[in-house]
């Protein structure tokens, strides 16, 4: 199954939080889920995935995984910042992405969110969004 989630920030992240937090969704990736984009923009990150199975043949839980990496994130953001609590809200959005139309059009509004969002012109220019299969040079 292909599942689509999302959290928002308490504050906006700056732009090594941001680093930290994409590198951090990423390290997953392969591993308990197989991601297809992920961006993390200053108030919110979103995520497209399919889960992997455990060697006990049974899904990994998505909420394990992504609670797991915030909780990660947050506890080096804190102790970089010194701030009391991490800077994501502790609950997250997700939902089953039923068919190929809903697929594409999730991808194409993550994709698109940076330029949405005007952090950028050219969405190429935007380091914190990571899309499966995407060439590193061109």
């Amino acid at each position: 199954m292909v599942y689509y989630a999302t959290f928002r920030h308490r504050r906006p992240l700056t732009e090594p939080e941001r680093s930290l937090l994409l590198n951090t969704l990423l390290r997953s990736d392969g591993k308990y889920l197989d991601v297809l984009i992920a961006c993390v923009l200053p108030e919110a990150t979103e995520i497209v995935f399919t889960a992997r199975v455990a060697p006990s043949g049974e899904t990994y839980e998505l909420s394990d995984i992504l609670e797991k990496a915030k909780t990660k994130a947050g506890r080096k953001i804190i102790k970089s910042t010194s701030e009391r609590f991490p800077p994501f809200y502790n609950e997250s959005y997700d939902r089953i992405i039923r068919d190929e139309i809903e697929l594409e059009e999730r991808w194409s509004a993550i994709f698109d969110s940076p330029i949405a969002h005007e952090l950028v012109e050219d969405v190429e220019e935007y380091p914190y969004l990571w899309v499966a299969d995407a060439p590193t040079s061109v």
